[in-house]
């Protein structure tokens, strides 16, 4: 075992680094580490429900790191909290019973088309228009089905429920923070809605990996939502949004 040691800290680093990058990106703009996750993952050859089930096995602990980071910086408006993780707990339910029974992949690519649309108009308000918060109206149903995708396509929440509040008109900082904050009750639903389906099959190294790396790297993200400007948020978010969504429809229809 002591000689086995080095080897498993180098496989492990790999997966380290992605866990880190990716949290650090979904911690100051709510949303791409189910993405960039679930997409490694299935790329070492995981069936998508072993790959869901791992990467939001993972999220249930970088998630909490998240919340309590976005928490201390007050980046959360608890109001929205509560009308989006509610039916956004219940949508990750349905949607992780869906995918260990059906296959849902066939409509991934148009939900990938509207969300990188959604990414261009909001890379556009961030730079062409000064930011005006106003409340959203659309708020329960974007937890629904933000839930219901991310679990049946491992990975939506944060591009469907930040993507849509902002396109609303929402302040960028407080979004992104109760977006995150709600995520952390959603995975672990979902998490433990895999876990009763499959066993612990989700546990392997690149799970840990991304699990070291993801709760290393929340705090910094958290940081970044607060200090950022909201024009700033509004770019990035739109640009990691359309371009995550545009590699997958490329992926979907490479295969």
């Amino acid at each position: 075992m002591p000689h086995d040691l080095p080897f498993l800290l180098l496989s492990l680093m790999p997966f380290v680094a992605v866990g880190f990058a990716a949290q650090l990106v979904d911690g100051a703009l709510g949303m791409a580490f189910g993405v960039i996750s679930t997409t490694l993952l299935l790329s070492l050859g995981l069936p998508p429900a072993a790959a869901s089930a791992g990467v939001h096995t993972v999220e249930t602990f970088t998630t909490g790191v998240s919340a309590i980071s976005h928490s201390f910086h007050r980046n959360v408006d608890w109001r929205l909290f509560l009308r989006i993780a509610i039916p956004g707990t219940v949508g990750g339910v349905m949607g992780a019973y869906v995918l260990t029974k059906v296959d849902a992949a066939a409509a991934r690519p148009f939900v990938l088309a509207y969300l990188a649309a959604i990414g261009l108009f909001l890379v556009w308000r961030g730079l062409a228009r000064p930011v005006e918060p106003k409340p959203a109206k659309v708020v329960e149903p974007l937890g629904l089905v933000g839930g219901f995708l991310d679990a049946a396509g491992g990975g939506g929440w944060g591009p469907v429920v930040t993507g849509n509040l902002l396109v609303q008109g929402l302040d960028p900082r407080r979004t992104i923070g109760t977006v995150n904050t709600a995520e952390f009750f959603v995975t672990a639903a979902v998490s433990a809605t895999f876990i009763a389906s499959m066993g612990l099959a989700a546990f392997t190294v690149a799970t840990v990996g991304l699990l070291i790396g993801g709760v290393i790297a929340a705090p910094v993200g958290a940081f970044i939502a607060r200090t950022a400007k909201p024009r700033l948020l509004l770019a990035l978010v739109g640009t990691v949004l359309s371009t995550t969504s545009l590699f997958g429809i490329y992926r979907f229809m490479a295969t």
